[in-house]
């Protein structure tokens, strides 16, 4: 059965170019409404101009979708606001958020500058927050919502010079843990993607060269697209690479009861046990509460 969005209305962020573009094409081709924001920044976040999402919008126009364009930066709070004020006033309701804006501002970290790390946070978990804040009522009001999260590897195993960058993205999967009992009443599924592709902001990182076929961003939209869709998951990670998609998630294992006296030398005996992830449990069903 074809997956259709008639009658939704969706905005993806960071969507003039990129991941965020594919996304809102195919959310458009679908069917759905779709407001294309972007602040149109250089990838450390800085300057802006609102053609980039302009012209996005008006592809799924001319490919006989609904579209309009934004401009707003999701750290600016009163911005996303307005942002969420014209799409209902446009619309009426809000049905999907793909959080998708991002920057990098990528250092060792005994290099990084203190300002380059909140500048990432700000964007990627401050901005997606922002986002998510300003559509939940909206959402719980109506008793639907789909949100995605634009999560990464550097954040779920870690990167060579990026530590603002992953932990802001691991953040984004707190987030997304915490969100996926609260909304679960409302039929509010939050979920994450972690994607891996050629976009402008990989083009100068060891391992990407020469991977725009093979690590297109359109590879990972069927993913984000079907989070978007009404039997999305709830509070999970899906990974997506170049037609490979797989699942990442939190684990604990069963370790080891030294009991209340237990010592920093029982720790020291016990250790293989206690750091054995072969006798791993889920903390998704171990820790479900609702």
């Amino acid at each position: 059965m074809t997956i259709s969005f008639d009658n939704r209305v969706a905005i993806v962020t960071g969507a003039g170019g990129g991941l965020g573009k594919q996304h809102a094409l195919e959310l458009g081709r679908r069917g759905a409404k779709v407001v294309v924001n972007d602040l149109g920044g250089n990838l450390d976040g800085s300057g802006g101009s609102a053609s980039a999402a302009e012209i996005v919008a008006q592809e799924i126009v001319d490919n006989g979708g609904t579209a309009v364009a934004n401009g707003a930066s999701v750290t600016d709070l009163d911005a996303v606001q307005a942002m969420i004020d014209e799409t209902m006033s446009k619309w009426g309701r809000i049905d999907i958020l793909v959080n998708n804006a991002g920057i990098l501002r990528d250092k060792t970290f005994a290099k990084l500058e203190v300002a380059n790390w909140h500048a990432v946070l700000d964007v990627h978990l401050n901005g997606s927050m922002n986002c998510t804040k300003l559509a939940w009522p909206i959402m719980t009001e109506q008793n639907y919502g789909r949100i995605v999260m634009t999560t990464s590897t550097s954040g779920l195993f870690g990167n060579f010079g990026q530590s603002n960058y992953g932990a802001a993205k691991l953040g984004l999967v707190g987030f997304m843990n915490t969100l996926r009992f609260e909304g679960a009443k409302y039929n509010i599924h939050t979920n994450s993607i972690a994607p891996i592709a050629a976009t402008r902001m990989t083009l100068d990182l060891p391992g990407f060269e020469d991977s725009e076929e093979k690590l297109a961003p359109e590879l990972v939209t069927p993913a984000v697209v079907f989070l978007c869709s009404e039997n999305a998951p709830n509070g999970r990670v899906i990974q997506a690479a170049g037609g490979r998609y797989y699942s990442a998630d939190v684990r604990e294992n069963t370790g080891v009861d030294l009991g209340t006296g237990a010592t920093v030398e029982d720790i020291e005996a016990n250790i293989d046990t206690i750091l054995d992830m072969s006798t791993n449990i889920g903390i998704i069903e171990k820790h479900q509460i609702s």
